[in-house]
């Protein structure tokens, strides 16, 4: 009966565990989503169309990259998408909880469209809504990624998680 330890000993220890393998938030992280939140309020908020810059690239693409079937509405959807990468990322590295990452991402996004239906010189739609929160999935898992392998170099080179795996 030596070798079986306790409940509460064991679940102790994967607190402390999880403590000592914390990763620090670095302070860029504050920054970058301060400058993020700016960056995508003008974008998304000025009375500024983006409908011939949009057009443009459909041009651009169909005449010199010879890909016919891309249409403007694509090209939207796309940049959207991209638009919203880095604040997934940002939120999933910031909150470390990726869910929560998730859910303010997706509340910012709809934030963002519900202001435009307020500005006579800016369209709401579902479709953005739905690009913004892709790309809000697509940046939490990104941020997921990388704070596995950070915890998992952290684990490899304190020896701390394989000593409580062993344990289990």
């Amino acid at each position: 009966m030596a070798g079986i330890v306790p409940r509460a000993d064991r679940c102790q220890g994967r607190r402390e565990t999880r403590r000592m393998l914390e990763l620090e938030r670095p302070r860029w992280l504050r920054w970058a989503l301060i400058g993020y939140v700016v960056l995508a309020a003008l974008l998304l908020l000025l009375p500024v169309s983006f409908g011939g810059s949009v057009g443009a690239i459909g041009l651009w693409a169909r005449e010199q990259l010879g890909w016919l079937g891309i249409r403007d509405g694509m090209i939207e959807f796309a940049a959207n998408v991209a638009l919203f990468v880095p604040i997934g990322v940002i939120l999933g590295l910031a909150v470390r909880r990726f869910w929560l990452g998730f859910t303010l991402a997706v509340a910012f996004s709809a934030g963002a469209e519900l202001v435009q239906v307020f500005l006579p010189s800016r369209v709401a739609s579902l479709r953005d809504v739905v690009a913004n929160v892709l790309g809000a999935v697509v940046g939490t898992f990104i941020a997921a990624i990388i704070t596995a392998v950070r915890r998992s170099r952290a684990e490899a080179r304190t020896g701390v998680g394989a000593a409580t795996d062993a344990s289990r």
